[in-house]
C-alpha cells in the first residue's frame, strides 16, 4: 500500500451466489407457508442431484460450510408423510367407504401426476437448484423432478416443524384435488382393460411409438389398440404415456 493512502474498504455486499440462494429460499418459504428454523433442510429439499455433480461443486459447498446433499433422502421421508396425511384425510372425508374405494382415492392423490400438479401450481420450479446443463435443458420442469422436490419439501416441513406443519401444507395444497374426487377414481389402464374384457378376451395392446429427447428428459409416445381402434398418449415416462393413451382410447370406445 502507498504510504499515506487509506486502506481500501472491505465490501459489505453479500456474494452474488449467496444472495441468489437466500432469495430462492425466501421464495420457497413463502410458497410453503413456513419459516424454517433449520434453513439447511429446505436448501437440501430443493437441491437436485445434478447440482451436486462433480468434485468442484462439492468443494465449493464444503468451503462455504454447506451440507453436501441432494434431496433424495428428504424425498424418501416426504413420500411417507404425504401417504400418512392423505390416508388420514380420505378416511375422514369418506367415512362410509370401504378400503376398496379409499385405496384408489389415495393412490390418485399421491400419484406423481398429482404431486407434480401441486408443485407446478405453487411455482416450486423457480426455487430448485440444478446443474447448469440441466437447468438450461429445462429439467426443473420434468414431472419426476418436480414431484421428487415436492415430496422432499414435505419431508423438510416435517423434519423442521413436525407433523402438524406438514399436514397444514398438504391439506391446503391438495384441497382442490380432493374436492374434485366425487367418485372413487379408476386408473385409466384398469378402466380400459375392464371395458375391453367385457366384450373381448384380448387385452389392450400397448406399443412404444417413439422415444425422443436426452436420457435425463425423455418424451414417450405410446399407442394402445383394442376393438380395431387406437389411442395415443405422450408423457415423460412410459407409465404416464400409457395412461394418456388409455384415456384417449376410452373416449373412443365408450
Amino acid at each position: 500500500m502507498i504510504p499515506g493512502q487509506a486502506a481500501p474498504e472491505r465490501s459489505s455486499h453479500i456474494p452474488a451466489a449467496s444472495a441468489q440462494v437466500g432469495e430462492r429460499l425466501d421464495r420457497a418459504q413463502e410458497l410453503l407457508g413456513h419459516r424454517f428454523e433449520r434453513p439447511d433442510l429446505l436448501r437440501e429439499a430443493l437441491t437436485h442431484r445434478s447440482a451436486m455433480a462433480g468434485r468442484a461443486a462439492v468443494r465449493r459447498a464444503r468451503r462455504s460450510g454447506q451440507k453436501v446433499a441432494s434431496n433424495e433422502r428428504l424425498e424418501f421421508i416426504g413420500d411417507r408423510v404425504l401417504g400418512l396425511v392423505m390416508a388420514e384425510w380420505v378416511a375422514e372425508r369418506f367415512p362410509a367407504e370401504s378400503e376398496g374405494d379409499l385405496g384408489p382415492r389415495l393412490a390418485e392423490l399421491v400419484s406423481r401426476d398429482a404431486v407434480c400438479a401441486v408443485a407446478e401450481r405453487i411455482g416450486l420450479t423457480s426455487t430448485l437448484a440444478l446443474g447448469t446443463n440441466e437447468a438450461l435443458a429445462g429439467v426443473g420442469r420434468l414431472a419426476t423432478v418436480l414431484a421428487d422436490a415436492m415430496e422432499a419439501a414435505i419431508g423438510a416441513l416435517y423434519m423442521d416443524g413436525g407433523l402438524e406443519v406438514a399436514r397444514r401444507f398438504i391439506r391446503a395444497g391438495w384441497d382442490e384435488l380432493m374436492q374434485a374426487q366425487v367418485k372413487p377414481p379408476k386408473d385409466p389402464k384398469t378402466a380400459l382393460q375392464e371395458v375391453v374384457l367385457a366384450r373381448d378376451s384380448k387385452l389392450p395392446d400397448y406399443k412404444v411409438v417413439s422415444r425422443v429427447g436426452p436420457s435425463h428428459a425423455p418424451q414417450f409416445v405410446i399407442a394402445v389398440s383394442a376393438w380395431g381402434k387406437t389411442g395415443v398418449g405422450e408423457g415423460s415416462t412410459k407409465r404416464m404415456a400409457e395412461r394418456a393413451a388409455a384415456t384417449d382410447l376410452l373416449g373412443k370406445l365408450t
